[in-house]
This record gives C-alpha cells, structure tokens and sequence, in this order.
C-alpha cells in the first residue's frame, strides 16, 4: 500500500493553488468544462486538487466522489464542493488503490494528475476495474511533445522537475498509456496551452475514452 505521507507535497500544494488560479484564468476554466461536459450518473475524480473541476460538473451528474492525497489541497477541495452544483463528497485518496467496488461508477475522471502518479499503468488498471462495462474515461492531462527536440528536452528536465513539482513528469505519453491500459478513445483534441505568461506552451489533450 501506497504511504500517505509519501503523497504529500505542501510547499508544492501552496505553490499550485496560485498556479491553477491563474492557468484557469488563461483557459483552464474553458477546458475543464469540456473535459466534464455530458457527463451523467455517479463519477469518482481522482486527484482532484483543490477543487478546480467541481464548479463545472452538468447537473446530469448524480454524485461525484473526489479523492486528493495531499491535505493542504483536499482542504480546499472540501470549501469548493460546499458550492459545487452537484453532490460531492471529498475523500482522501490515490489513484493506485481507488475506493468502490467492481464497475460501481460510469465515469472516471483525471485532470492534470496522471503525469504525476507513481505507476500510470496501475492508476489506469484501477480506473478500470471501477468502471461499469462501456463506462467513461475522461482525461485533461499535458503530455510529451510530439516535435522531437521539444521531448528531447522534457526529457532532460524531467529528473528535476519531478522532484520540485510534486511528481510531476512533463515527458509522459499519456494517450498511448491509456490505449495500452485496454480503452478505446473516443475522441482526443491536442493543443498547446501555457498555464503562466512566464512559461512556454507545452503539449495538452483532452479527451474521451471507454471502457470495454
């Protein structure tokens, strides 16, 4: 079992409630409403931050079960889904050991964190077995650069980067983890996005997947 302790990263938290304010500001907002948008039923969020995605739940969804293992974001989390438009409930939680059992949710979604989980292929497995026979996967997540010298770089920062930004990978080819995992995507969109004017474009999607 994953150590909770492990999970947590408070300076890295504090720094990123700021960060996701104002990435949200530049178009996050925008893209966080398309990856939510037709959603119905029961979902479980995993690695909800402080809540970013909670205000952008359509009402067609029945109940949203949102897991953070960090305590300074869960906190937050826990103010935002007082305000939520849809039930919530804030759990404390990682994505390689998920609550529920065998198909309970229609939907699974990851934002912005499967860059950051020790072992995506295991997260994914997770996904999967929670999710109910043609469930949905939704993913926002930024990923490794299709130009060849642009990951040739995210590979070379990656040693550190990882270890000032709670985990973060910015090298990881999510798609194709997803594919590999057993799901079928639906559709992707793939964009650049910059979440500061102080930091580059870098390589985002968006996007549907389901379970088979």
């Amino acid at each position: 079992m994953t150590n909770q302790e492990s999970l947590q990263h408070p300076r890295f938290a504090r720094t990123y409630l700021k960060i996701a304010r104002e990435a949200d500001r530049r178009g996050g907002a925008e893209h966080r409403r398309r990856l939510l948008d037709g959603l119905t039923g029961r979902v479980l969020e995993v690695g909800a931050g402080q809540g970013r995605n909670f205000r952008h739940y359509p009402d067609t969804v029945d109940h949203v079960v949102a897991l953070e293992p960090d305590e300074t974001l869960r906190t937050a989390a826990e103010q935002a889904a007082a305000t939520a438009p849809v039930p919530m409930t804030v759990r404390a939680g990682h994505a390689g050991e998920l609550p529920g059992e065998d198909g309970e949710f229609d939907a699974v979604v990851y934002s912005l964190v499967l860059c950051s989980v020790g072992d995506p292929a295991a997260a994914l497995a997770e996904a999967a077995r929670v999710l109910r026979p043609g469930g949905r996967l939704r993913f926002y997540e930024h990923v490794r650069s299709p130009r060849r010298w642009a990951a040739l770089l995210e590979d070379a920062v990656t040693p550190l980067w990882r270890r000032a930004a709670g985990g973060c990978h910015p090298n990881r080819d999510t798609e194709a983890a997803i594919r590999a995992a057993g799901f079928t995507i639906d559709h992707v969109d793939r964009f650049g996005f910059s979440f500061s004017p102080l930091a580059p474009d870098t390589t985002h999607i968006i996007g549907s997947a389901t379970r088979p």
